[in-house]
């Protein structure tokens, strides 16, 4: 079953903004009082780096990706009742599950599991990141739940065990706990804090359609295999993108941006490369497919240079929408409770 989303807000409801209360590294302190309400957000990600290696004994492949958070965000409530519910509401259109393969109430079942938990709460969820667009917006589902739930239960489990099991619902989960920029290896899920300097700036392009996750690893290993390609025990990510994000050189960041992934997601969505070359063609710095796809990532200037290269892709008539974010964005924290 799935719940019909409401179309895109206006720029100024999606820019409207609350200052957290507490943030993520705080969660370890003790509660006086369990709260009956709790609203934790935590942001949407781009991938500006993702080199993809050979398949481990466990059937994942082994990655190398710069992560980086952006502005647009998942905000979850969470009130305490007698069972579990999920409510969704979005600034971006598409369709979300709502039964239990949706990855908020992943993230409590694997919380009442884990810790045998009887309370229960009642979910909703508004979402500003695209959905399936490869920005990791049901991960940042999962990683506001953990929090929120956490708070509301009185569990006290602290950061560091809610990126563990945030770990076990998906890679991109421990990364929007912790936000700004990343280095991940394994899976993904092996976090190192990227030191960032200056302001970075991207337009995000939503050309429709949809790609399956697993499809585009798929076609990936197709491709690999079909021109004698070895996949790397290891991947490496190219230094010179760190060296771009701590110099904060934003025309070096654009000339590194790379995704493995990004041959087979044109493969399998044709209006994706005519995306990426229009951007490039607009000004842009540089300009990917954002994970799996299909969401457009391209680095812009500034904010009017963002929003030209908008105007050059919508007057394209290649995209169903656009939105300006800003990078390095911090990571989950708690927005309210009483």
């Amino acid at each position: 079953m799935t719940s019909r989303l409401p179309g895109p807000a206006s720029a100024g409801d999606r820019r409207s903004a609350r200052t957290p209360l507490t943030a993520l590294g705080d969660l370890s302190q003790p509660v006086p009082e369990r709260p009956r309400r709790v609203v934790v957000r935590a942001p949407g990600k781009l991938n500006l780096s993702l080199a993809v290696g050979a398949v481990d004994e466990r059937g994942y492949h082994s990655l190398a990706t710069v992560f980086q958070a952006v502005d647009l965000y998942e905000t979850v409530t969470a009130v305490q009742a007698e069972e579990m519910s999920l409510v969704i509401d979005a600034e971006v259109s598409g369709e979300v599950p709502v039964d239990a393969s949706n990855l908020a109430l992943r993230a409590a079942e694997l919380l009442r599991t884990e810790l045998g938990v009887r309370a229960a709460a009642a979910l909703h969820v508004h979402k500003q990141v695209p959905i399936a667009g490869g920005m990791g917006g049901g991960s940042a589902d999962a990683a506001a739940t953990l929090i929120a739930l956490d708070r509301l239960w009185g569990l006290q489990l602290g950061g560091e065990q809610l990126r563990a099991l945030g770990a076990r619902l998906g890679a991109d989960v421990p990364f929007a706990m912790l936000g700004h920029t990343a280095l991940g290896r394994g899976n993904g899920g092996e976090l190192t804090t990227v030191l960032t300097h200056g302001d970075w700036t991207w337009l995000l392009a939503v050309p429709g359609g949809h790609l399956s996750t697993p499809a585009v690893y798929r076609r990936h290993d197709e491709i690999a295999a079909a021109v004698g390609r070895r996949l790397a025990q290891r991947p490496e990510i190219d230094a010179r993108q760190l060296l771009a994000l701590s110099s904060g050189n934003a025309e070096l960041l654009g000339s590194t941006l790379h995704n493995d992934l990004q041959s087979a997601a044109f493969a399998l969505h044709l209006g994706l490369e005519p995306v990426v070359e229009a951007a490039e063609r607009a000004g842009a710095l540089g300009a990917i497919v954002s994970g799996s796809g299909p969401t457009v990532a391209a680095l812009a200037r500034d904010p009017g240079h963002a929003e030209s290269i908008a105007s050059a892709l919508r007057a394209g008539g290649l995209v169903d929408d656009c939105f300006v974010a800003r990078g390095s964005a911090p990571g989950a924290s708690i927005l309210e409770e009483s």
